[in-house]
């Protein structure tokens, strides 16, 4: 057992902090069960790291694939260790006004529904390993930006699944990770598509970041996530946390 490791699903693993998250694991020698819409770099993956990686591609605005990837992790390797809900998505990015209701349902359903199915269907085994639970949450849900308002409030509805979580399953450890502004394909779509719909000052913000080379590496808030997922202690369940705080400093790289 300890020379395989654990056993993670990690969502959202194609690109990005997921991606970072899931090669840090691997490189571990875990055990993946990885989730993306994506299906050529979960196979990839696979590729590169033979008989440690089970890949699912799939929507998560269909909530059975949670269950599927718990299904998944168990049929191949009996067992799991922890959970990684690091997909997610911007869209839409609309103001109040020009959006409705059914708008921010997909965005809920995407972003939050999606993670409270994954995380029942993991519970049972969870329990039993004393597993941990790590949430991509996001600065957007204490602060507000111009647009974002179903993303950032389905983050802050994830932070509280993190405090509740904590207060009803005492063998499971459930953190949520503010990660920063990151070079990831989020931003890239933010500059190229969804400006229109923001005010042009937090536009500018985040254009400046990239022209700045100041957006942070996946690999840096990544790492610290994969090291939670690991091994979290106990006191830091139903935090929402930033990826540099200075309790996370066991788990960060010098």
């Amino acid at each position: 057992m300890a020379a395989q490791g654990k056993v993670i699903i990690v969502t959202g693993a194609s690109r990005g902090i997921g991606l970072a998250i899931a090669e840090y694991l691997l490189q571990k020698q875990n055990r993946l069960v990885v989730v993306a819409r994506t299906k050529q770099p979960l196979e990839e993956l696979e590729r590169k790291y033979p008989n440690q990686v089970a890949p699912l591609a799939g929507d998560f605005s269909d909530f059975s694939l949670g269950k599927k990837a718990v299904d998944l992790a168990k049929s191949t390797w009996n067992q799991l260790d922890g959970l990684v809900v690091n997909h997610g998505t911007l869209s839409p990015v609309k103001r109040i006004a020009d959006s409705s209701a059914e708008d921010w349902r997909a965005g809920f359903d995407t972003n939050f529904f999606s993670a409270v199915a994954i995380v029942k269907a993991a519970l049972p085994d969870l329990r039993v390993s004393k597993g941990r639970i790590v949430f991509t949450s996001s600065g957007a849900a204490t602060g507000a930006y111009v647009g974002w308002g179903p993303y950032g409030a389905s983050k802050a509805a994830m932070n509280h699944l993190t405090l509740t979580l904590a207060s009803e399953e005492p063998d499971v450890t459930s953190i949520s990770i503010r990660p920063g502004v990151v070079d990831t394909a989020m931003q890239q779509d933010l500059r190229e598509f969804h400006h229109k719909s923001m005010d042009s000052e937090e536009v500018q913000k985040f254009f400046n970041l990239k022209s700045s080379n100041q957006l942070l590496r996946p690999e840096q808030p990544g790492h610290v996530m994969a090291k939670l997922v690991l091994d979290a202690p106990r006191d830091l369940s139903g935090r929402f946390i930033s990826w540099n705080d200075p309790a996370l400093s066991a788990f960060q790289e010098s």
